[in-house]
Order: structure tokens, then sequence, then C-alpha cells
């Protein structure tokens, strides 16, 4: 063993094997009980990463991760890289609310097992059982910072308003029926933008944000006595379809520009879930975000920020909170990962390739230990080994798209992840998570704005 390789080993903390964790207290998640307290008791948002869409000890740990969290340090929020409708209806199921009328089950857009897999279920089914004890205000909630909803969201408003305000919902079909057409294909939308030098929808849609807005605010002030959850909910689903139309028309000018789009809008989204009071008794909110670790790694460490200027939700909450957010990648060597070759296609079972020589994966790979944290902030590790890993090297980022036979084109990109991440966690060997039924593909396969990652 190389000298390297032999400090990772002796800096890392040995983690017990993720399948004999339990969601009734376990020595895995002990473990990250370091990040919340001392020097960091403070900390609002803990930001945990999963090295590809795909794999199983991945969502285990994180959702380990965050149970204790939940249980031990006082974290209300659960906010994913998912669809803010999609995650309604989870969120209504896990705070025993009634689900809402005549909505499509969740999670039907490609690709289906990013969420419809049993590790995420029993994730749900645990915070399900723990609210059912806690005070309708204490319950933890899940809720989704993405914005590719832009039909369900558009849908979610005008439901909202039928019931509430028949005047205003006549203006959002009037408005909203500009981008129906593209409903299906939205990236079709920013093509015909594009081709006709204008945004012909954004007037409408911003205007609709806007009269939410006043009627919320409205509200607020006639204290109307109505349910404040429910007007959040169509502001949000109303900001979906705002920047959802920005996104789509930014798709034609350049990748990085609609990167950032979207992260910016899971950020603002996250800030909007923090400072929204009905969530929390207990005087503050405290998040846990759960993305890729293309999203959540400070991109200012990346190549991918320090070539093309792409930001991610994990550099705007260090900007915004500094050692108040807290940072947690995953990787791994290899094993198997749930993925499809291509947009839009189903779900394969993949082996992944052995991490190259080059990348931080084969050097965890050569400590030897099948699992283990390493604990990358300062102070809290060896400087002389954090000095040796903050030499730049590859990182390899799969998403819901695996392509094996271009991995370094594909997957892999260059980082320094001492400054990246506060924090990595590795499984040598990985296996596919285990989706629910049979996946469909049901998404538009020309929409393939984040490739190469597809995260």
């Amino acid at each position: 063993m190389s000298s390297l390789p032999r400090r990772i080993r002796d800096g890392a903390i040995a983690l017990p094997d993720i399948t004999e964790a339990s969601f009734g207290g376990t020595d895995f998640g002990d473990h990250f009980d370091r990040f919340v307290t001392g020097d960091a008791l403070g900390a609002r948002v803990v930001l945990i990463g999963d090295g590809s869409h795909g794999t199983s000890e991945h969502y285990v740990s994180r959702a380990t991760i965050t149970k204790r969290l939940i249980e031990k340090h006082g974290f209300n929020i659960v906010a994913a890289e998912a669809d803010w409708p999609d995650a309604a209806a989870v969120d209504r199921h896990l705070r025993l609310k009634p689900a809402r009328p005549n909505r499509e089950a969740p999670f039907q857009r490609f690709p289906g097992w990013m969420w419809k897999n049993e590790e995420f279920k029993d994730f749900v089914d645990w915070l399900r059982e723990r609210n059912s004890h806690c005070k309708p205000d204490e319950r933890a909630g899940f809720f989704g910072l993405d914005l590719y909803s832009m039909d369900a969201s558009m849908t979610a408003v005008i439901e909202y308003l039928d019931r509430t305000d028949p005047k205003l919902a006549k203006d959002a079909r009037e408005r909203y029926g500009c981008l129906a057409p593209y409903a299906e294909n939205p990236s079709r939308y920013g093509a015909v933008a594009l081709g006709r030098g204008f945004a012909p929808c954004e007037k409408g849609v911003v205007q609709m944000l806007e009269d939410l807005l006043r009627k919320r605010l409205d509200m607020i002030e006639l204290d109307a006595g109505v349910d404040g959850e429910e007007i959040f909910d169509a502001e949000m689903n109303a900001r979906v379809v705002a920047d959802a139309e920005k996104y789509y028309r930014a798709m034609y000018y350049g990748r990085n520009e609609s990167w950032n789009m979207r992260d910016t809008h899971m950020f603002q989204a996250l800030l909007r879930l923090l400072d929204y009071k009905k969530t929390s008794s207990m005087g503050v909110n405290k998040a846990v975000v759960w993305a890729h670790n293309s999203h959540v790694g400070d991109a200012r460490y990346t190549g991918k920020g320090q070539r093309r200027n792409e930001l991610n939700i994990g550099q705007l909450c260090k900007e915004k909170f500094g050692n108040d957010a807290l940072i947690i990648g995953h990787g791994t060597h290899t094993g198997t990962v749930a993925a499809a070759h291509r947009w839009g296609d189903r779900m394969s079972i993949m082996r992944v390739n052995e991490s190259v020589p080059e990348s931080y994966e084969r050097l965890a790979h050569d400590s030897g230990l099948p699992r283990f944290l390493l604990d990358l902030r300062r102070n809290h590790q060896s400087n002389r080994l954090l000095d040796e890993l903050t030499v730049q090297r590859l990182e390899r980022f799969i998403g819901v798209i695996y392509r094996p036979e271009t991995e370094m084109l594909s997957h892999y990109e260059t980082a320094t992840m001492p400054r990246q991440l506060d924090a990595y966690v590795w499984f040598d060997e990985t296996s596919a998570v285990k989706a629910l039924g049979a996946i469909e593909s049901k998404g538009p396969v020309e929409t393939q704005e984040t490739y190469p990652f597809a995260v």
C-alpha cells in the first residue's frame, strides 16, 4: 500500500455494514453526530450527495444519516432533487394529511427508479411512523426543489384557485394556456422562443406568480384563517412554472446557463422552506438536502465551476451559511447501478467499471477499507493528509445515465475534494437500488439538458 492510501486508512473512520443499519438507532448514523455538534452546533443545512441516482448503499446511508439528524438534532425538513408536486404527495402521506383528489401518482416522469425504489420507501415508512407520534407542527416534511414539473405545477395552481378564487383561476387558465401546447415536451418551448426571438409566455407566468404573492400577503394581512400551507404550495408551484419557462429558454443558449438557473431555483426553494415558519414549532427550521454529488459538492472546486463557470446548490449554501452548511458526498469503486443508456430509456442494471488510477475513488479503494467516513475539515483531520488530497484529481459522477464504454469522457471531472466536500462516505463495492414495480419511461426523450452526467 502506498503512502497516501495508508494515510487515508489511518485518517478514516471505519463504518459498520450498512445492511445491518436499522432505523431504530444504529451505530452507522451515530458517526455523523460530529458534523452537527461542537463547533458546528448552529448548522442549519446538511447537504448529502449520492454518487449516482441508482446506488442502494448511497440511498440507505443518506436515509440513515438523515434519520439521525431528525431524531437527535432537530432537523425537520428533507429537501430533495425532486419535483415539487411529486414530493408534495409524499409529504402529505408522511405528515398524515389526506391525499389531494384527482392527482397523478408521484414520480411518473423519467427516471422513475430515482425515487420509486425500496430504499426510499423504507425511509418514507419510517418517517410516517415517527411523525405519527409527534404534534402536527413538529412533524418533519419532505419537499421537492427541482423545476421539471411545469405541467403538473400549472395544474396544481389552477386546482387551488378553483377552490379559493374562481376569478383568478380563470386568469391562470388563460396565462398558462400559452404553455399548454408544450406541456408534454417543454424543451420545444425553448426552441420556439428562440426562433421567434422573444419569450411569448414569460409575461403571463410572471404575472400569475405576482398575483399569487399578492393574494398570500392579503390573506396574512386580513388574517383570513385559511390554510397557509395551501397558498404556500400554490406559490411554490407558480415559482416552478415561472422558473421553468426561463429554464427551457436558457437551454438553447448554453448548458452552463440552464444548469445555473436550475441550481439557483433549488437554492431559492430551500431558502423559502427554511423561512416558512409553519413547518416548525422549534424556533428555527433545519434542512437536510438530498441531491447528486455534482449538485451538493461546492462547484467552485470542480472543473465544472472553474472552466465553465457553473455554480450549484452546495456553493450557494456555503456562500450563504458558511460553516453552518455541511456537505457530505458518497463514492464507490465498483459494483452495480440502476441507470439508463440514454435519456428516456428503460432502467437497466449495469456493472460499474472499476475506478481509474488517477481518481479519488482509486485512492479510497487502495486504502483497503470496505466502508469508511473521511472527515475532510481542517482541525478535524491530519493536515498532511488534507494537503495531499488537495491536489486536483479526477472524481466520478454517475447520474441516471451510465455509459461505461465512454466513462472517462462521460462521467469523470476534476475536483479538489477537501474543498468541495466536508466529508466523504465510501463503499468499495455497491449494488443497484431496488426499483418498485415496472419502471417505464414517461417523459420527452429529447430532454437531455443534463448530459453527460444526467444529474
